[in-house]
């Protein structure tokens, strides 16, 4: 991205040191990058509509989403994302520990853009982390927020 405004990111993760070693990742980066967590796929929902306490929240230029979620899962929610309109084009990096083959098919399958298994080593997650927001950021020419 060559644009000066900052990036919006939607993670979507219900374990605190995941989120927290996430935000600390991005927060090393050079660009300017606001984080935003979602706990589950309700929550995330409710952010991306600007209900409730989320109300004024702006769309997101991309959301990282883990798939083993409580209330709504990630499937499930990456499924409403992508039958809404206003959202289908945002991009979604599931983010997530399971490498099963069925959850690699069903997460391209709900329309996510790439499917990436956290390590379970802290020096390779934020090597992970780093290449998501080296590809998404600085390769990767994303649409305009808000467009459909």
């Amino acid at each position: 991205m060559t644009s000066s405004r900052s990036i919006k990111v939607l993670l979507v993760e219900d374990n605190p040191a995941d989120a927290d070693l996430t935000r600390e990742t991005l927060e090393m980066s050079k660009l300017t990058i606001e984080l935003e967590v979602a706990i589950d796929g309700v929550e995330a929902l409710r952010y991306l509509r600007g209900e409730g306490e989320y109300s004024g929240s702006t769309v997101p230029d991309l959301i990282l989403l883990d798939l083993n979620l409580p209330r709504m899962d990630g499937k499930q929610f990456l499924a409403e994302l992508r039958a809404d309109k206003t959202f289908r084009n945002i991009p979604v990096v599931i983010l997530t520990t399971s490498d099963a083959e069925s959850d690699v098919v069903q997460g391209y399958s709900l329309g996510a853009n790439c499917y990436v298994t956290k390590p379970v080593d802290l020096s390779a997650f934020q090597t992970i982390v780093k290449a998501v927001e080296g590809f998404w950021f600085t390769v990767v020419k994303l649409p305009p927020p808000g467009i459909s």
